[in-house]
């Protein structure tokens, strides 16, 4: 029996994937086979030796100790994509916000309940409120992945300029771009030409404070920034002080900090990005089935910490083994295959920066501890 844990509340849609009768899902599991989590800070747990993997439901993994879990053999998935349309939606609604002084007139018209002749007064005073339509303006887009992919392809249907940057631009991203979407290899052009500029890459200290105040010195007059990736990526000091002097006419951030709140011209949302249901069903979804395919067939599909590889079973034993990646390793444990007389029918070896893993179909059987034995193996799992 399998037993996964949830740190936060997942949609059922998702849990009910698992076989009651191999897997128990619960918010109180021991020892863990497996883990589902979407915002629980996972840094100071530790993790016993049945943990396999660990599944986010959604795109960050900030929440989770992912080196530590490498070391230790644990697989950690997040969901790409699956919350994608609901961030895109949310950045369009973001362009108009920092367009149309929306919720600033809101507010305003709100205030007028139980004024004589709210009508005329509002008549009168829409003009403070008036902003630019986003058509024909340019858009730049930093980060074409999955979510900005959708928002670079929704913005050119609303009839926006798109440039996009993103230096890791896979083959499949770039097929799904509405062909009047220019792409540039230098960053420096979106700081340059855009009216309008989303972010939307992961968070590492490479990308810490992508938007500074030098990238800010580089923009247009005027120019509308929206952050729904994630608040680190853009520095809210630099930006409140372009505020301040006229540089930045809007900013629009998912993300809530003291340096931020409360400030003109800028709207602070409380991390709605992936705040619907249909996002929320569509990750427990993905996680579970990632979860399933690891654990019961050793395939590894959206991990950020291990490579994606699988490997169908046709011999006696599917041997899945964690490993770093260095040189004759393969070697040690092809040999170690031999000296049982268990043959090799098929292999597996993909890596990912410094840790490997690799995927052996075996007739015959092998000595796990054998192989765990030998130096720069992590874990070994036979299936």
């Amino acid at each position: 029996m399998y037993d996964i844990l949830t740190l936060n509340k997942i949609a059922a849609c998702g849990t009910d994937i698992f076989d009651k009768a191999a897997y128990t899902v619960s918010d109180n599991a021991a020892d863990p086979t497996a883990i589902m989590v979407r915002s629980a800070k996972m840094h100071d747990m530790q993790f016993g030796e049945n943990l396999l993997a660990i599944a986010r439901a959604g795109a960050g993994v900030n929440n989770i100790p992912v080196d530590r879990c490498a070391e230790e053999g644990i697989v950690v998935f997040n969901t790409p994509g699956a919350n994608s349309n609901a961030v895109k939606e949310l950045a369009i609604c973001a362009l108009l916000l920092a367009s149309r002084k929306i919720t600033e007139a809101a507010a305003w018209a709100a205030s007028l309940k139980g004024t004589p002749d709210a009508p005329k007064t509002v008549e009168g005073g829409k003009s403070k409120f008036a902003g630019p339509e986003i058509y024909g303006k340019t858009l730049g887009i930093i980060g074409l992945g999955a979510i900005g992919g959708k928002i670079a392809n929704a913005a050119v249907a609303l009839g926006m300029k798109v440039i996009g940057y993103d230096p890791y631009l896979s083959v499949n991203a770039a097929l799904h771009l509405d062909p009047a979407v220019t792409i540039t290899t230098d960053i420096n052009d979106i700081y340059k030409a855009s009216d309008y500029i989303s972010i939307h890459v992961p968070y590492t200290p490479d990308t810490k404070n992508t938007i500074d105040a030098e990238q800010i010195a580089m923009m247009k007059d005027g120019v509308r920034l929206i952050n729904l990736a994630r608040g680190e990526l853009i520095n809210s000091a630099a930006v409140i002080k372009a505020i301040g002097e006229g540089k930045v006419a809007k900013y629009v951030t998912d993300f809530a900090d003291d340096v931020v709140l409360g400030e003109e011209n800028v709207i602070v949302l409380p991390h709605l990005g992936a705040s619907t249901p249909e996002s929320e069903d569509n990750c427990a979804v993905m996680a579970a089935h990632e979860l399933i395919d690891y654990i019961e067939k050793g395939t590894i599909r959206n991990s950020v910490n291990y490579p994606n590889a699988e490997l169908a079973k046709t011999g006696d034993e599917l041997v899945c083994i964690m490993h770093r990646n260095v040189p004759e390793l393969i070697a040690k444990i092809t040999g170690v295959c031999a000296s049982t007389g268990a043959n090799i029918e098929n292999l597996v070896n993909k890596s990912k920066k410094e840790y490997a893993y690799t995927m052996l179909d075996i007739t015959g059987k092998v000595d796990a501890a054998a192989i765990e034995a030998i130096d720069g193996v992590i874990k070994v799992r036979i299936l």
